[in-house]
């Protein structure tokens, strides 16, 4: 007969794990050996030419504004070669727009008194992290102050951010929108499950599985009091409105399937990007996907709250523009779908792979990490298509666009 692993005071097994567990991180943390989980990572400098690309001036004026101690002070590397941080990039920013005040939303994009917050819910779908991610950065270097949220309980844009919470070792503490959205008395401000990034300006609410946990408790009260998903959704509009002031954007990375979670999303957004690759199973499996749109939105609208999305736009990911069957297959995407397609699409690259090996993206790495001429190409195609979604975003402020036309001429200056 097998020995019993239950100590005197009969614990539960559930009980005896949790407490083996405690014991060991107890240990770890007086070793100093108890990881946060979350990689120290930071974000490498910019030389002056990706500056000077970034802020849509030449690295002349950068160079001479450099010489005359204008500015934030850059790092001198060999041969003189200037560098800049993220966070020195935005102060140059903040002096060039006191300096060029008729360019001031040219340097300094963060939204003015009267426009309104962007909340961009991008759908699951096929490449729906990947883009989050590139979106998200690419908002954060050009000057915007973005907050990223993930929906996902696997946490996958956590991970690329450099997060790993194994929420079970921190019993009590939520880190996730689940300590935001709980129905328990214990409900935290949303300011308190935002973490920092290492990209200036940029910030993260982590997706752990306590995210599971508020779906089945959202499941529960749907079933046995009756408030359905209009309920959890309100949550999710409540909790925002808190932060509102502190960002510009906001970039929400919607779970798989149908959760409340997700309508909750699509009730805060003031737009959607739903992602698509240019392959006949991936455009049937889009289709799926915009009829659970569809069914969250008639959610929404049965609850008697209209929805009128600033814009809802698609994207073509993981594309091959040399291969014919994607080109049938985006040329019926255009025609179907007329301007709410993205005119720039994200090329087929191994610069991007490598990268997510590497649990980074472009923006994080250097030409010579992947090699030149697949970043450059991939570069092109990312930036391409954050300038059309920021131009979207300056349209909705009543600005005039100006990303798409910067991003042509740098994409022309490197194809010269």
């Amino acid at each position: 007969m097998p020995r019993s692993e239950n100590p005197p005071q009969m614990e539960t097994t559930s009980e005896r794990i949790e407490r083996r567990t405690n014991e060991l991180w107890d240990r770890l943390r007086e070793r100093g050996a108890a990881p946060d989980f979350r990689d120290d990572r930071t974000l490498r400098s910019f030389s002056l030419g990706e500056v000077a690309e970034i802020l849509g001036v030449s690295g002349s004026y950068l160079r001479q504004l450099s010489i005359d101690g204008l500015g934030p002070t850059p790092e001198l590397g060999t041969a003189g070669r200037r560098s800049y941080t993220l966070r020195q990039i935005n102060e140059l920013r903040a002096y060039l727009a006191s300096a060029r005040p008729k360019e001031a939303l040219k340097f300094c994009p963060r939204r003015r008194e009267g426009e309104k917050l962007q909340i961009i819910s991008v759908a699951s779908g096929f490449a729906s992290t990947t883009t989050s991610f590139y979106l998200a950065q690419g908002l954060a270097l050009q000057g915007y102050r973005v907050l990223a949220i993930d929906l996902d309980p696997k946490g996958s844009l956590s991970k690329m951010f450099g997060y790993y919470f194994p929420t079970i070792l921190r019993p009590g503490r939520p880190t996730s929108m689940y300590g935001a959205l709980s129905y328990d008395d214990d409900r935290v401000s949303m300011h308190s499950v935002i973490q920092s990034t290492h990209f200036d300006g940029l910030y993260l609410v982590p997706g752990t599985f306590e995210l599971e946990i508020f779906e089945r408790e959202s499941t529960k009260r749907f079933h046995n009091e009756h408030l359905g998903h209009p309920d959890a959704s309100i949550r999710m509009v409540d909790a925002l409105k808190e932060v509102e002031q502190g960002y510009d954007v906001v970039v929400i990375h919607c779970g798989l399937g149908r959760s409340f979670l997700t309508a909750g999303a699509y009730e805060a957004a003031t737009g959607v990007l739903m992602t698509v690759r240019p392959h006949w199973p991936e455009i049937a499996s889009m289709a799926l996907s915009l009829h659970r749109f569809s069914y969250f939105v008639s959610l929404i609208e049965k609850a008697g709250r209209s929805v009128n999305y600033d814009f809802t736009k698609y994207l073509v990911t993981r594309h091959d523009p040399r291969d014919v069957s994607q080109q049938e297959a985006v040329a019926l995407l255009r025609d179907w779908l007329g301007d709410d397609l993205l005119t720039a699409t994200v090329w087929e690259s191994d610069a991007i792979r490598q990268a997510w090996m590497k649990n980074r993206s472009l923006y994080e790495l250097s030409a010579g990490e992947v090699g030149r001429s697949a970043y450059e190409q991939a570069m092109e195609t990312l930036n391409s298509t954050n300038a059309e979604v920021m131009d979207i975003l300056s349209k909705v402020w009543g600005r005039p666009p100006m990303y798409v036309s910067r991003a042509s001429r740098t994409a022309g200056k490197a194809s010269s």
